[in-house]
């Protein structure tokens, strides 16, 4: 049996080789990363134009989930839109109810009770330790971690889930606020496993922090990476985390002492370089914040209805005019525009979502930067593109 001889291998000589280098020297490359991408959390695409490693382009695509919600709200009743703002930042439908009911109410003048008050503030600031877990979690996962850490903070975000299902009757999707009140009153059982977890909480931000917050690793793929000036995050409009994390010192949960607020003591934690570590920190800080506000929320939490007597669920048409809602969401402003024409339906509805306006500035972080940087700045900004795209 004869033996195969292998093809004859030239290799390319040095002359070549520079050639081949001259021909190309200072082109650069397009990346379409996305929409179907891991790292783009959701169907999200980033034209990204590279020169070498460096990028000197980005330009995000997004409407691949568009479900034209605000359209949809105008064609529905008041009440029938409830469910609907779930669907916007899936991960945080209690705050979604929340922004949406304060804007109705706003509009038809409607009060709240305060037991209905207390738990509103309750259910926003356990929204927000799931938000900002969940954020952690993804956060390391895109910095190249093992599971290890996604899974520690989805192994608490079960936790929260599970109440708001035995509240709701829903893990995700709650539909839970109503104009005037809440849906159902809790029991004096899942208050006390909703307290149990608050309390918790502080040692599995300890144990997580000791984990991953004075990482070398972390530090040098987030430290000055992506930085946030605070005169472009104003310009832009950029609320939330994104925005203290640049030292600009705004809360809606103090500019506007919405809710019951101000009867919660509480810090704003602010960032000192706008980097993504100080987006990550703020949000670890932001978690040890929403435990102080929790815990006086449920030492305080007053006996009486959940929803006013006088709230109107059917047949709601509220007189002519318009309102603005807004609170302090997880990802930042969320609000909702409506105006009413005395009929049952909006005559107009609109979303103020954090997520698409924090993401107007995607290209301003990640010039610059290198590719690897990209998906890294992408996660710090915590999108949910239920929200950017509506």
């Amino acid at each position: 049996m004869n033996e195969l001889t292998p093809p004859s291998f030239n290799p390319p000589s040095g002359a070549q080789v520079r050639a081949v280098h001259d021909a190309f020297h200072g082109d650069l490359l397009e990346v379409s990363m996305g929409p179907h991408h891991p790292s783009t959390h959701g169907v999200f695409r980033m034209m990204v134009t590279l020169d070498g490693e460096t990028i000197v382009k980005l330009k995000p695509v997004f409407g691949y989930l568009h479900r034209n919600h605000e359209k949809l709200g105008e064609n529905t009743t008041y009440l029938s839109s409830m469910p609907y703002t779930d669907r916007l930042d899936y991960l945080n439908s209690m705050t979604n109810n929340w922004a949406y009911a304060l804007a109705v109410e706003k509009l038809a003048g409607q009060s709240v009770p305060e037991r209905a008050e207390y738990l509103r503030v309750i259910l926003a600031e356990l929204t927000r330790l799931l938000n900002h877990t969940c954020l952690a979690g993804f956060l390391l996962q895109d910095c190249g971690a093992s599971g290890t850490p996604l899974m520690y903070a989805f192994r608490e975000r079960e936790k929260i889930l599970d109440l708001f299902e035995a509240l709701s009757g829903s893990r995700m999707m709650c539909n839970y606020q109503r104009f005037g009140g809440c849906r159902v009153d809790p029991s004096p059982e899942w208050l006390t496993a909703a307290q149990s977890l608050t309390d918790g909480y502080g040692r599995f931000l300890d144990e997580y922090e000791s984990l991953i917050t004075q990482n070398e690793i972390l530090m040098a793929r987030t430290q000055g990476v992506g930085v946030l000036s605070p005169a472009l995050a104003v310009s832009a409009g950029v609320t939330g985390p994104m925005l203290r994390a640049t030292g600009v010192n705004y809360d809606l949960r103090k500019v506007d002492a919405y809710g019951f607020y101000p009867r919660f003591p509480f810090r704003v934690p602010l960032g000192d370089h706008g980097d993504t570590y100080d987006r990550y920190m703020i949000r670890i800080l932001e978690m040890r914040e929403s435990i102080t506000i929790l815990q006086q929320a449920f030492r305080t939490l007053p006996s009486g209805p959940i929803i006013d007597p006088k709230a109107k669920l059917r047949g709601f048409r509220p007189k002519p005019g318009e309102a603005y809602g807004r609170i302090e969401g997880p990802k930042g402003e969320i609000g909702f525009y409506l105006i009413s024409d005395g009929s049952p339906n909006p005559y107009r509805y609109r979303v103020r979502p954090p997520s698409l306006v924090n993401l107007t500035i995607l290209e301003d972080l990640c010039l610059g930067q290198t590719l690897a940087d990209a998906v890294i700045i992408l996660g710090s900004i915590d999108i949910v593109l239920g929200e950017v795209d509506r």
